[in-house]
């Protein structure tokens, strides 16, 4: 694959009208059996994962995929590369990109993933900055895809417009699913993710609409989605969680949704702060099929970007 023919995915919207048949592969491809067992798309290549984040689902998901895909993972911890410390990124991208056929990267800042993606030659997939989580998103959709028309109902937000709502609201509108958040004073999604959320909807025919009322947002929901109030490198932010008051996704809360609604997290979950122990352990919780599609996205993710032709040989095979 040349450098001018290397696609990247930085936040979920980069796979513009993809998504759909990305989410459907990785459908087929978990439920596909025997079909599965042989194709290996990316046998001889080699996929690095590097991590400023310490992780679980990520890097698990990550390496048993490129395993199952027929690829050999590489996992690199901050510790173990200079990465913007004593080699600047560009230098690192460009030397990483003669051993490898592909990178994910976990990091803090945005704008690092940013420009690892300018200077790799290879395909770079974003797998979670401050500003987007594109991988949690395919997954997010892809377990509520998998359900069909058992979901009525709007997707519902209920927390801090944070990296993980901006890629479930990117991917719900390309999906032309409607999305009603609630957040609280001054946590609101960020404005530029908005305006493109909202270009998508327009054309899509979903609608997006914001309060600050929990109740307001998940009445009739379908989906009711919730994350940690305060997320890792945010330990510093004093007040923050306070202003949360009133957003935990408890009993009384949930009481107001689509009787089958789902519940969601993205994991790990501090119970008894955001959700209570009674929801998240419900009937209506899917956190565990989340955490295992995961993978499933992934792998469609990898295979699309690192083998184009084997990911749609593939789509004929099923």
């Amino acid at each position: 694959m040349s450098e001018d023919e290397k696609r990247d995915l930085m936040a979920i919207d980069d796979l513009g009208g993809d998504l759909a048949d990305i989410i459907d592969w990785a459908i087929a491809f978990k439920h596909g059996g025997e079909i599965t067992q042989d194709f290996k798309p990316l046998d001889g290549m080699s996929i690095g994962s590097i991590y400023e984040k310490p992780s679980t689902r990520t890097r698990v998901s990550f390496e048993v995929g490129v395993s199952r895909l027929g690829g050999q993972p590489l996992t690199l911890l901050s510790n173990d590369i200079q990465l913007g410390k004593s080699e600047s990124i560009a230098d690192t991208a460009a030397v990483l990109s003669r051993f490898l056929d592909g990178i994910t990267y976990r990091c803090f800042n945005h704008a690092d993933a940013e420009e690892l993606a300018k200077y790799a030659t290879v395909p770079v997939i974003n797998a979670l900055s401050d500003l987007h989580h594109p991988c949690q998103a395919a997954a997010d959709l892809m377990t509520i895809v998998e359900r069909g028309d058992s979901v009525s109902g709007h997707i519902s937000w209920v927390g801090d417009g944070n990296n993980v709502f901006h890629d479930l609201l990117l991917a719900s509108v390309c999906l032309g699913r409607d999305v009603k958040y609630a957040t609280p004073h001054g946590f609101e999604p960020d404005e530029e993710v908005m305006k493109r959320a909202k270009q998508i909807a327009l054309k899509t025919g979903s609608s997006i609409s914001g309060t600050n009322d929990p109740v307001e947002a998940v009445a009739g929901a379908g989906v009711i989605y919730t994350d940690i109030f305060v997320s890792m490198g945010e330990e510093h932010m004093e007040g923050k969680f306070d202003a949360f008051d009133g957003f935990q996704v408890n009993e009384e809360l949930v009481s107001h949704a689509h009787p089958n609604y789902l519940f969601m997290h993205c994991l790990p979950a501090h119970r008894g702060e955001e959700v209570t122990d009674g929801v998240i352990d419900s009937s209506n919780s899917v956190v565990l099929d989340q955490a295992e599609n995961r993978m499933w996205a992934q792998m469609s993710l990898l295979t699309l970007m690192c083998n184009e032709d084997a990911w749609h040989t593939f789509r004929e095979l099923v």
